[in-house]
């Protein structure tokens, strides 16, 4: 039988078989395919030892050509560092320059018994203090601290400067303007206006300044709800271009919009000549309309109501009284401001009020400032809206540091929250109306953005 006639009988047996038993066939080619597939792997052969393989080792030298010239020049060059920190309470003239890194004795000694760089530790602690140190010993030390004039507290930093030269050390303390840089933020109200402004992060005086600037419009006290919204256009303070440390780095307000109940409010700074050329800036409306009124409505910038005007449970009589006035919680030694133009009636200790100032104002009004611990004004004095009259203090029957501040109106006691809110408004002068518009157009658009800015942070 030839090739060919086997082949075609192979054929037509394994069509058969295919026909008869698909699965069994199946499985016998599978099994021979992965019997194969094993014998393959079991002859494929070894690479080979690489202990066998030839060997060669490159050599590069990476040492620069100059590189003892270099080492010389670093030794005989000078290190200079600069740290940063700022003053404790604690902190004597030896533990500070040790906390910054300073080993010289001479400017320690220094820091003690000059009259100038002695205020580094005298005062409040927290000043921003920054050294220039040559191989440890100080060549430069510039202290930051706030202004030592209250009335320029937010716009001027006290800086002071010891220095030295070839005759030795010297000191310069002066007044220097801050800078500022405008920064956004906005919250919604969900208990309060001030755990809203810190769930958003913004300054605590900021908030206390929104607060204010919309008391006339707003009573917090009575009429907030959740789901109000505000946006808040403020300044940031700098010194030497380092955020300050006191004040929350905060300035002014400079726009801001809240919505309460559904209603808008809004407000921008503006500062416009005053008499003599003096600039003279208040807040007004984005359409224009004042918002500044004959009374502030609190007699302190940063301040919180502590006991409004009503019944309360006196804590020193321990009986039941109405309260007739406001309370304000506050450290001794803070500002306390007139609320309103006026002449002093009297400035001295009174009774259980401690050292009170009483001032007139037109119309048969009169206000009340009482528990200071200083008073800054005479009797028969001037006094402008929101010129210092004297500081918080716990004077009388006190029984911490607190302001307690009444208005009366022909000798009847009034709320002072509301005497604000129902005050004549100031107005703005029609040759300034063509910039405050600018101004205001400006404002509108920052406020608009705050949102989407916002948002953008969080993603």
């Amino acid at each position: 039988m030839n090739t060919s006639s086997y082949v075609q009988r192979f054929i037509r047996r394994t069509d058969a078989l295919l026909q008869r038993h698909p699965r069994r066939l199946t499985a016998v080619v599978i099994a021979l395919l992965l019997g194969t597939g094993v014998t393959a792997f079991g002859v494929v052969p070894l690479a080979p030892d690489a202990a066998d393989l030839p060997r060669s080792i490159v050599t590069q030298s990476i040492m620069p050509a100059a590189l003892d010239a270099q080492l010389q020049a670093l030794e005989t060059h000078a290190l200079e560092l600069y740290r940063n920190d700022l003053t404790r309470s604690s902190d004597t003239a030896d533990s500070l320059l040790r906390r910054l890194g300073v080993d010289d004795p001479q400017a320690a000694a220094f820091l003690r018994t000059d009259a100038i760089a002695r205020r580094l530790l005298e005062g409040r602690a927290g000043k921003m203090v920054q050294v220039l140190t040559h191989e440890g010993r100080l060549s430069q030390l510039v202290a930051r601290s706030p202004a030592e004039s209250d009335a320029q507290f937010s716009t001027h930093f006290t800086r002071l400067t010891l220095t030295r030269d070839a005759l030795g050390l010297k000191t310069l303390s002066e007044q220097v303007p801050l800078a500022s840089e405008a920064k956004l933020g906005s919250g919604t109200i969900q208990t309060s206006l001030f755990a809203a402004a810190d769930e958003s992060r913004l300054p605590e005086p900021v908030t206390a300044q929104l607060a204010e600037l919309f008391s006339t419009d707003i009573d917090f006290r009575r009429e907030l709800r959740r789901g109000d919204t505000f946006t808040v256009l403020y300044e940031a303070l700098t010194a030497d271009g380092e955020p300050i440390t006191w004040n929350q780095a905060s300035g002014r307000v400079l726009a801001a919009e809240f919505v309460n109940a559904g209603e808008v409010h809004d407000a921008v700074w503006f500062q416009e000549p005053g008499p003599g050329g003096k600039p003279k800036g208040g807040y007004f409306g984005l359409d224009g309309r004042s918002k500044n009124r004959m009374f502030l409505p609190s007699p302190m910038a940063f301040s919180r109501v502590t006991s409004g005007f009503k019944m309360r449970f006196h804590p020193i009589l321990k009986s039941w009284r109405a309260h007739l006035g406001v309370d304000y919680g506050a450290p001794t030694g803070t500002p306390v401001r007139t609320v309103g133009a006026g002449v002093v009636d009297f400035a001295g200790r009174q009774g259980g009020y401690g050292n009170i100032v009483i001032i007139k104002h037109a119309g048969d009004r009169e206000t009340r400032y009482a528990h200071l611990s200083q008073m800054s004004v005479r009797r028969g004095q001037k006094v402008e809206q929101g010129e210092r009259i004297g500081a918080v203090g716990a004077t009388g029957w006190a029984t911490g540091p607190h302001l307690h501040f009444e208005f009366r109106v022909r000798g009847e006691h009034v709320d002072p929250m509301t005497i604000a809110r129902k005050s004549e408004a100031l107005t703005l002068s029609p040759a300034s109306r063509s910039r405050f518009a600018e101004v205001a157009e400006a404002a509108r658009v920052h406020l608009a953005a705050a949102p989407a800015l916002a948002e953008a942070s969080f993603e």
